[in-house]
């Protein structure tokens, strides 16, 4: 498998079961139904540690085009893989929504509720406010950025990286996602968002693109900036 194969696996995996815990706590009928945001930030986590141990020895897992940045611009990431890895995340991202869609495919005609199906595929802000949702969205990438590079200076135990790194992303969600869903990755955002607006899904309603660029800019800005202050920092 090469790289690029492995993060379109990898962020296809990531979201199938990130997007697929949302999908079964707001579907009408599933038997998650109202589990909770608790459940869906610790099923997020244990989506990016189950997708790090599936292709981190072959890409390095990125799964996300603001970690893939953040590390080229400080230097630990060749830029001519750059467009490559953005790509495989975006594509990998659009298929694990495809996949969400396919599993839950009875449940979307028996759910009246427009937003909780959008809500699925992409994020939306608690209170809408441009500078504080960029803002949240800049802050959360960059401690997650900043965590990552933390992470990778210290020893572990053989294969216990991805664990602890599904635990970050839960810290992160827990502490600083409930403003904004806590995207931190434009690829988990930006591509199912676009199935969203594809997919014959039943009373769907708008895809909300004026709100997707937030997702986006965001975490790209805060993943940049974090890895800065790592290196100015601690490097």
């Amino acid at each position: 498998m090469t790289p690029y194969l492995a993060e379109f696996f990898g962020t296809m995996l990531l979201i199938l079961l990130g997007e697929g815990s949302v999908a079964g706590a707001l579907l009408k009928n599933s038997k998650a139904e109202n589990d909770g945001w608790l459940a869906i930030v610790v099923a997020w986590g244990l989506a990016v540690t189950i997708s790090i141990y599936a292709v981190g020895s072959i890409s390095g897992a990125h799964l996300n085009p603001a970690i893939t940045l953040a590390l080229c611009v400080s230097g630990d990431f060749p830029v001519d893989q750059v467009p490559g890895y953005i790509l495989a995340q975006l594509a990998g991202a659009f298929a694990g929504a495809i996949l969400v869609w396919l599993h839950y495919m009875p449940h979307w005609s028996k759910t009246d509720n427009a937003s909780l199906k959008l809500a699925i595929f992409c994020t939306a802000p608690a209170i809408r406010s441009v500078p504080a949702n960029l803002f949240s969205e800049m802050l959360a990438t960059l401690v997650l950025v900043m965590a990552i590079l933390f992470i990778g200076a210290n020893k572990f135990a053989d294969g216990l990286n991805p664990l602890i790194i599904g635990g970050l992303i839960t810290s992160i969600g827990l502490s600083l996602g409930g403003t904004t869903g806590f995207a931190i990755n434009p690829a988990r955002d930006l591509a199912p968002r676009l199935a969203h607006a594809i997919l014959p899904i039943p009373g769907k309603g708008s895809s909300d693109w004026s709100y997707s660029w937030i997702p986006v800019a965001g975490p790209i800005i805060g993943g940049i900036i974090g890895a800065w202050l790592f290196k100015v920092l601690f490097g």
